[in-house]
């Protein structure tokens, strides 16, 4: 045990006990020291991660970082919330301006602990020769950026293809589900509206990068860097100028388990870094006892247990997000037409502070309907973005406060009505046996339109509040003894998507389909079953494809070799590494080329949707010619010999020695390393082979060009309801954000390999794995 540290604003003594992999079980006197401590042991292992979280979020980065940050601190000031924070805080629970306000003192004084300890502060402000800065509580609501809502980029995609092209041709980038007519966007300028006007948009919820070009550049430079990659890069802007986040979750009843309690697993899909986006942590009080994983920089957790009841979340596709275009006034262009007149721009100016400058003021525009993001005067046309993000109640899980204190599924259900953003899919069980599924979120009422397109800012197309919560579906207790999801469309069959619309874009069902395929599949759902289900990697599509290359007539090894290939992408099978490389660099480019003949549109469809191109290739149209099943299969064989071709460059001229994790890997960069390329290998993680694709249970979906793993399941938990020692996890790389640690990177091959490590609860377990014991008091 270390000296106990003195706290100053700590009202009583409090412990964090750290356990054998990491994971921090806090103790506390009362409820309002719990969330102190939680800011603090928050600081304590993931300062530098939560102190970025924070300048990103308000737009604070250029201070530290220089003139490159400029421009991504003006597209962040734009999204930040700016409404009633007495409606914001009662949103999510009675309490929640008290919980924040101790969750951000406690932050506050371990920044405090680094000043007068300076051997405290993680290694990365040392390389950047930056310093924590002090918290304040709305700062954990007011940032928005962070959260997950949709279908802003999807929209303004659409209404160029469909300007372009069709409907089909747009069912290869995005499936709409239910099937509803979309034609071409009345009105729609695509010159005015260029396929980029959304960059300010990406770029306020982009991460932060560190190229030395940019920590370079110069204020002159500042505009520069405003581009955003698919893969949420920022880049600098050529000269000649001025996505898939998916989840799983699911129960079984214990009438369905082989030890007659229910099982809850989940295991949330995000963006890979290091450290991790989630942080497994304990939080005990008088009256409160909760283990689970959240984020850093929110207090509370928002998937795990109570000791009664458990809960977990995935994305639900409800529409949060519109795109509105207006016309703009000839003699003033901050000026936009509205009903039968004219409606002014609120502008805000906002001042900026700038490394190696002076600070920099910036006017941001507003419309009734939120921030403007594009404008063009020559064509007297802008665009602006309306999100739930602006509405009250609506920082990102910040409704599981109420939640995560739920005692039954009456509870539990009342503090979903709080929920806002994003829009989640919540799993439930409690130990008195009930499961639960319900979904959670604002969902904009439109009453006169889809919410697949842009639509005009003159006030023809304004949402009418919000869908009644309890108009909302819920399951419990199913018959089949289960309740799953996987981002999918997962409305009742009778839900009335006409007058009751939530959206229409959601993931591709492969992985709810091989979900429900193996707990339907099961007697009694083990532990175990959970874990080896989450782990699994039986590729829904591979086996549709499979299907059409059954009946082909063809000497061809390539074709022999995915014939007696079970679909499943482990990490060490040849016929994976032939498949993947198959499907993601010869199949769907040499498809899109021959069913869309424009390149720019083309462009627009990447990376694709699963689901509308196995549709495409399952059911041949016109688009194919004259045979398009002759047309179809001749594709599938030609791409074939060309993946095989390229296999053999990549991998060696032996199929046996092919592996699909020799292509396939983890790598966690940290975003320090470009800077500091002497200390990569000590804060890099990485590279892990991997099995696994974007389409399969065990979600490992990659870049193109590198087959570098870019999302998927960090946090994994099962949780053995009643019994909850029995529970297991996985957080990677570590539970850690300081490189110094042995927590930093040591749960990271565990990862890959797909297995998890105890999430103990009961103290006399907890108190066994401990490794670390850290007490604090308050200052005498």
């Amino acid at each position: 045990m270390t000296d106990p540290i003195t706290v100053p604003g700590l009202a009583a003594p409090a412990e964090i006990l750290v356990d054998r992999w990491g994971i921090p079980h806090l103790t506390a006197a009362s409820l309002d020291d719990l969330f102190f401590l939680q800011g603090f042991n928050a600081a304590r292992d993931r300062l530098w991660q939560i102190d970025l979280w924070r300048k990103r979020g308000l737009g604070l980065l250029a201070a530290d970082f220089g003139p490159g940050y400029l421009a991504q601190d003006i597209a962040c000031r734009h999204f930040l919330y700016r409404g009633d924070m007495v409606a914001e805080w009662a949103a999510y629970a009675e309490d929640a301006e008290a919980i924040c306000t101790r969750f951000a003192a406690g932050i506050n004084a371990y920044v405090a602990l680094t000043e007068r300890e300076p051997d405290r502060l993680p290694e990365e402000f040392r390389i950047f020769g930056t310093k924590p800065a002090r918290w304040r509580a709305e700062d954990v609501v007011r940032i928005r950026s962070h959260g997950l809502t949709r279908n802003a980029l999807s929209e303004l995609a659409r209404a160029h293809v469909l300007a372009g092209a069709d409907a089909a041709t747009d069912r290869l980038r995005k499936s709409i589900e239910p099937p509803v007519a979309v034609g071409p966007v009345p009105g729609f300028d695509p010159v005015a509206v260029p396929p980029d006007a959304l960059q300010l948009f990406r770029l306020a919820m982009a991460p932060v990068t560190f190229p030395p070009e940019r920590l370079a550049a110069t204020l002159d430079e500042a505009g520069r860097w405003r581009e955003v990659t698919d893969l949420g890069e920022v880049l600098r802007a050529p000269e000649a100028e001025g996505s898939s986040d998916g989840s799983n979750n699911w129960a079984v009843h214990g009438s369905r388990t082989s030890t007659g309690r229910p099982v809850l697993a989940t295991d949330p899909h995000r963006a890979h870094a290091v450290p991790s986006l989630r942080y497994l942590v304990h939080l005990t009080a008088p009256g409160f006892d909760a283990i689970g994983a959240g984020e850093p920089c929110v207090p509370g957790i928002m998937m795990g247990h109570n000791g009664t009841a458990a809960f977990s979340l995935t994305i639900f596709g409800a529409d949060q997000e519109d795109v509105y275009l207006y016309e703009t006034r000839p003699d003033d262009p901050d000026s936009y037409r509205y009903g039968a007149g004219w409606e002014r721009m609120r502008a805000v100016e906002e001042r900026f502070a700038v490394k190696g400058a002076a600070e920099q003021a910036r006017t941001l525009r507003f419309t009734r309907h939120g921030p403007v993001v594009h404008a063009d005067t020559n064509r007297r046309s802008a665009v602006a973005v309306r999100s739930v993000w602006f509405e009250p109640g609506s920082a990102a899980y910040l409704a599981s406060l109420s939640g995560m204190r739920a005692q039954d599924i009456d509870g539990f259900r009342a503090a979903m009505r709080r929920w806002g953003t994003p829009s989640v899919n919540q799993v439930y069980a409690d130990i008195s046996g009930t499961i639960a599924w319900l979904p959670a979120g604002h969902v904009p009422r439109r009453p006169n339109w889809h919410g697949l397109a842009p639509v005009p800012g003159d006030g023809s197309h304004e949402w009418d509040g919000m869908m009644d919560p309890a108009l909302m579906p819920v399951r419990i207790d199913p018959p089949e003894g289960f309740v799953a999801t996987a981002n999918e469309l997962n409305l009742p069959a009778d839900w009335p998507h006409d007058q009751r619309p939530v959206g229409f874009e959601w993931l591709e069902a492969s992985r709810a389909v091989r979900i429900r395929e193996v707990l339907g599949g099961q007697d009694r759902h083990s532990l175990a079953d959970a874990q080896d289900l989450q782990a699994d990697t039986l590729s829904v599509p591979a086996r549709r494809m499979l299907r059409l290359l059954a009946p082909l007539e063809s000497g061809d090894a390539a074709l022999a070799l995915l014939r007696g290939w079970d679909a499943r992408l482990e990490a060490d099978s040849a016929a994976a590494a032939l498949f993947e490389l198959w499907w993601t660099k010869h199949l769907k480019p040499a498809l899109f080329a021959l069913v869309v003949p424009d390149p720019a549109i083309r462009k627009l469809l990447a990376p694709g949707d699963v689901a509308g191109i196995l549709a495409a290739l399952e059911e041949p149209d016109g688009r194919f010619g004259a045979d398009p099943a002759a047309v179809r299969d001749a594709l599938l064989l030609e791409t074939l010999a060309a993946a095989w071709a390229d296999a053999a460059r990549r991998l060696g001229p032996d199929p046996a020695a092919w592996r699909w994790g020799d292509l396939h890997h983890g790598y966690f960069g940290h975003p320090a390393s470009t800077v500091a390329p002497d200390r990569k290998a000590e804060l890099d993680v990485g590279p892990l082979a991997k099995g696994g694709g974007a389409s399969t249970v065990m979600h490992a979906a990659y870049r193109p060009d590198s087959f570098q793993v870019t999302n998927g399941a960090s946090v994994r938990i099962v949780m053995d309801v009643g019994d909850w020692d029995r529970s297991t996890c996985i957080n990677t790389p570590g539970q850690s954000g300081d490189p110094r640690s042995p927590h930093y990177r040591d749960l990271a091959p565990l990862w890959a390999r797909g297995e998890q490590v105890p999430l103990l609860y009961s103290r006399t377990a907890v108190e066994d794995a401990a490794e670390t014991r850290i007490a604090l008091v308050p200052q005498p």
